[in-house]
């Protein structure tokens, strides 16, 4: 008799699941499970996953960067396949309510190939290693593969950052290690998708056939127990701030590698003279982008600062005007919803008042008002619960009522992945920036000027990382290729070492 659930990509095949519980995707549009049924793998099914890997990763130790760059390559081919591509966007489509186009189609899709070609270019040219040589002492050293890595993928980027295929994925295959992806259960269908094409690749290549693996879901200490095992090399993990800092509590424990990377606020300070300059602009690229994607992109600016005044006034009723006028999209998923729901009733509890929205909306669909709240700043920099991430259409302005208070708020915030300060070009507010900016430099790991924060390039010089507790090490970026391959390495030292037992590129010419 035949299962009743999905199989799980395990030790080279497609297999039965040793699990007896499962789980369904939900349409968030519709609020009704579809589709199949997905396993939840017991340890014992785990442990499998481990010891496949491990074998893998000592089987293709010593390969070149091309061999790997290669699948990478295939997988590219394989997801741009028309029809592949587009049973992907209607999958990531009915169990994300993203749109289709232009979203999924059209900027995530190739977004996501292009990761896997530039993750593909920098195998190929391996400078990403460093290899350094020490001839008068006869002492080299190279970044080499770490061993095997485990993904764990959130739930706002089914393709892009899905743990059989996104970022950390292709930074870790470039680097030369096997990978165990952890689906996330909002998005079970789209994962299986890509974890055939990934598996079709790596057959193509020659790869190990262990090399990829895939579960689909597992318990909480069953996750604690994967990331601290003494086979794994490293573990990347986007989502939330619960589990993220549970599983690097682990990890750390077992002096394990573990980069995190679990949302920001990414406060934005409008500066007066930015608004006397351009208000209509700052206006519509702050809407824009905190509304963006509904809000659920860990890059949206959650938090507002700025100096009291009228024209500050003017801006925030402007700017609740557009929140009201715009449509409210649908949110990822009911705990999305159930999050969203408890943080905005916090931050009111806190002392914020609301400007518009605040409610679940109505109709049906996970969907929750536009919602723009207000605090404040004495009240914000008094009390470091009000930095809570609203993951979702909703957002906090500060109004602070000097400029020493508006120094106080930024001196009080937690790390952050962005930092934004829209300033005068005139450089009326030049003394002012010069003042802040230190202080939110310190606190963030990407700092923007007259930009909103939301867009994430796939670039050499991007830093999406920053300091804790919005990722777990502020050296380390989960985009910008070749540096994020560094986290999947190993420094490696070899002195007095025979040339003929040298790694290739250590060898003398």
């Amino acid at each position: 008799m035949s299962s009743p659930f999905r199989p799980v990509l395990i030790g080279g095949a497609w297999k039965e699941s040793l699990g007896t519980e499962t789980f369904q995707a939900t349409n968030p549009a519709t609020e009704e499970k579809f589709g199949d049924l997905f396993p939840i793998s017991p340890c014992e099914e785990v442990e499998d996953a481990v010891i496949a890997a491990a074998q893998a990763a000592k089987e293709t130790r010593g390969w070149p960067g091309v061999r790997f760059a290669s699948f990478l390559q295939c997988l590219a081919r394989k997801l741009g396949e028309t029809e592949r591509a587009n049973a992907l966007v209607e999958m990531a489509n009915a169990e994300t309510a993203l749109p289709r186009a232009p979203r999924l189609l059209e900027v995530e899709l190739p977004r996501t190939i292009n990761q896997l070609l530039q993750a593909a270019a920098a195998a190929i040219d391996g400078s990403w290693a460093r290899p350094t040589i020490d001839r008068e002492k006869n002492i080299r050293s190279i970044l080499a593969p770490i061993g095997p890595v485990v993904v764990f993928g959130p739930n706002n980027f089914p393709f892009a950052f899905n743990g059989v295929s996104g970022g950390d994925f292709a930074a870790a295959i470039a680097a030369g290690n096997p990978v165990i992806a952890k689906g996330n259960p909002s998005h079970p269908g789209t994962t299986r998708l890509l974890a055939e094409a990934a598996f079709e690749a790596a057959k193509e290549c020659g790869m190990p056939h262990n090399f990829i693996q895939l579960i689909y879901h597992m318990s909480e200490d069953d996750g604690l127990s994967l990331v601290s095992h003494d086979c794994i090399g490293a573990t990347a993990f986007t989502g939330s701030r619960t589990a993220g800092q549970k599983l690097k509590a682990a990890a750390d424990d077992a002096g394990k590698p573990f980069y995190m990377e679990t949302g920001s606020i990414n406060p934005v300070v409008i500066l007066p003279g930015a608004l006397k300059e351009h208000f209509d602009k700052v206006l519509t690229d702050y809407v824009g982008s905190c509304l963006m994607g509904t809000g659920q992109f860990c890059t949206s600016p959650k938090v507002v600062v700025m100096l009291a005044g009228s024209e500050t006034e003017r801006w925030i009723g402007e700017a609740a005007e557009h929140f009201g006028k715009a449509t409210v999209g649908t949110l990822l998923s009911e705990s999305v919803l159930k999050n969203l729901q408890s943080g905005v009733g916090s931050l009111k509890l806190l002392g914020a008042t609301t400007v518009t929205g605040g409610d679940r909306a109505d109709g049906q669909g996970f969907r929750f008002q536009n919602t723009l709240l207000r605090v404040d700043g004495e009240t914000f920099s008094g009390d470091y619960d009000l930095q809570c991430e609203c993951f979702g259409n909703a957002a906090l302005i500060v109004v602070a009522i000097d400029a020493d208070e508006l120094l106080e708020c930024l001196e009080a915030l937690e790390g952050n992945l962005t930092g934004t300060i829209y300033s005068a070009t005139n450089g009326g507010d030049d003394a002012l920036y010069n003042r802040i900016e230190p202080g939110l430099r310190r606190r963030v790991g990407r700092l923007l000027n007259d930009k909103m924060p939301t867009g994430v390039a796939v670039s050499p010089a991007m830093n999406h990382g920053g300091p804790y507790p919005a990722t777990g090490h502020p050296g380390f970026t989960a985009v910008g290729i070749p540096r994020s391959l560094e986290r999947f390495a190993a420094l490696q030292c070899y002195d007095n070492v025979r040339q003929d037992r040298l790694p290739p590129t250590l060898r003398d010419k």
